[in-house]
């Protein structure tokens, strides 16, 4: 196994890490909802899903099985 030959200092290995950063969302707005989401998601408003402005699932409609 690799063992380091010296120490490596707290500044050098946080110097190593700064290039690991978290990333802010990219936020979108529905066009027909006007609702905020992620790109590339579907989001629910009202009981429906919608995706690039159009109604995927209504869960708004109740089916009356008789």
């Amino acid at each position: 196994m690799a063992h380091p030959k010296r120490k490596i200092s707290k500044t050098r290995r946080d110097k190593r890490r700064t290039h690991y950063k978290a990333s802010v969302p990219q936020i979108a707005t529905c066009p027909t909802t006007g609702e905020a989401h992620l790109y590339h998601r579907a989001h629910w408003h009202e009981g429906k899903l919608y995706y690039r402005g159009q109604v995927l699932v209504d869960n708004s409609e109740e089916e009356n099985v008789a």
